[in-house]
């Protein structure tokens, strides 16, 4: 769908039907509507993204440390969240909102050699915690289609953690390793994922050019290959147009997989 992009992530559908994305190194967000694309300069690192029910763009900014939002009709940005803990953000990679608001989001910072990385919730009221600690460069993350099921991508052990979510109280437990996907030697492994309507779980796997399809059980039953070696997210059209998006970081594209599937939730 569009060439050229300086490493897209986050893909993301807006309620009027607009596909978004982010340039990481472009320091732009991205709008693809009716065949066309058209930039917002943004600065800073975005990373990941969320749209919400007002279709106002949510989004990580690990450069400036923070969760920023972003309003397409005045084209205005405003940081919603900088610090936890009386602590700047630990380079936020990744967000997502569960069925009651609340924003999940995680922050690797430097833990690609230290377990130093967090995930954290800022709940519908505002408050802010760690939801959980200790992890090797915490990335995607996806709920289930029930909300119940929070699923974290711990990039740089090559593996899926599964944990029971709790909307009210913002509190994931029993957290545990739910499946290993194999990625390249050093740098690299499961980055961005999306639920499909059937339950399957699409895991982009950076460095490996490849979606990894996982079942409930937690075994890869599939693997869609790609132009690319770098797809860094993948989001599910609604209206089922498009398919499974890819953002695809080696050669900056944006690409459709053509699936008559659609995503598992809508929220907000």
């Amino acid at each position: 769908m569009a060439t050229g992009l300086n490493f897209p992530e986050g893909p993301a559908f807006a309620p009027d039907g607009s596909l978004w994305a982010v340039e990481l190194k472009g320091e732009s967000l991205v709008q693809y509507h009716n065949g066309n694309l058209k930039r917002f300069r943004v600065g800073g690192g975005p990373n990941g993204m969320a749209i919400d029910g007002q279709g106002k763009i949510w989004y990580c900014d690990s450069a400036q440390r923070a969760i920023r939002r972003f309003d397409p009709e005045t084209e205005k940005t405003e940081t919603i969240l900088d610090q936890i803990d009386g602590e700047p953000l630990n380079k936020p990679n990744d967000l997502a909102f569960d069925s009651a608001g609340n924003l999940v989001f995680t922050c690797p910072g430097e833990s690609r050699q230290e377990p130093t990385g967090y995930v954290a919730v800022r709940t519908r009221d505002g408050t802010v915690k760690k939801i959980t600690t200790g992890k090797y460069f915490p990335n995607g993350l996806a709920f289930s289609a029930d909300g119940k099921t929070l699923i974290l991508a711990e990039t740089y052990r090559h593996r899926l953690w599964k944990g029971a979510w709790n909307a009210e109280t913002g509190d994931w437990t029993d957290a545990a390793v739910w499946a290993t996907v194999q990625g390249p030697q050093g740098p690299g492994g499961p980055d961005g994922m999306a639920f499909g309507e059937e339950g399957n779980l699409y895991v982009a796997v950076y460095g490996t050019g490849k979606i990894h399809v996982i079942n409930k059980h937690g075994a890869v039953v599939h693997q869609i290959d790609l132009p690319g070696q770098n797809p860094t997210n993948c989001a599910f059209d609604p209206s089922g147009r498009l398919g499974l998006v890819i953002t695809e970081a080696e050669k900056g594209h944006l690409i459709a997989y053509k699936t008559p599937l659609k995503g598992s939730l809508k929220i907000l």
